[in-house]
């Protein structure tokens, strides 16, 4: 059913998303400084069943957080690369050895273990190109097992958003 779907409450117990939910969820997203009131009002509901919605979603874990969106310009984080990496194996010990390095690295925006010819896709964000020169030379290339890194720069970001498409959302897998 379009606009109806569950999650595993932190209780054990399946709970319904309904459409107040999906609207709450939309609106965060757009906007996570919203009010309990200003987000009540949005969607149509009183402010008590409102806030019950919402600490019901966090507890869930499907609101994981709220965080301040930066400019990386303004700050001068002027080059953002994507480096498709490959290891030399995939034994365990490999594997996690590169999982615990890239948790400690701030340039590492996102990581993402891929299919195809690499093992990883990070997103990587530096100053300028000597700091992305340094972050590969003296973190990424001390990693024994890195076989080969292939960069791609961004020229120009046309679109950058976190705001996930509700419309096609399924947590509960139904």
């Amino acid at each position: 059913m379009k606009g109806y779907f569950t999650f595993r409450h932190p209780w054990g117990i399946f709970c319904p998303v309904d459409t107040f939910d999906r609207k709450i969820l939309m609106l965060l997203q757009g906007n996570g400084r919203l009010t309990n009131k200003e987000l009540a009002e949005a969607v149509l509901l009183s402010p008590s069943p409102c806030w019950r919605r919402v600490q019901a979603l966090e507890k869930s874990g499907i609101i994981q957080g709220y965080r301040a969106v930066l400019d990386q310009d303004k700050l001068g984080l002027t080059i953002t690369a994507f480096a498709h990496i490959t290891l030399d194996n995939h034994h365990a010990d490999t594997v996690a050895a590169f999982d615990r390095a890239i948790l400690h690295w701030p340039e590492v925006l996102e990581c993402h273990a891929t299919s195809g010819d690499h093992d990883y896709l990070l997103k990587i964000v530096t100053r300028d190109m000597p700091a992305y020169n340094r972050f590969v030379s003296d973190k990424l290339l001390k990693l024994p097992a890195i076989r080969a890194i292939n960069s791609s720069f961004s020229l120009n970001c046309k679109k950058n958003t976190t705001n996930l498409p509700l419309d096609g959302a399924d947590p509960g897998g139904n």
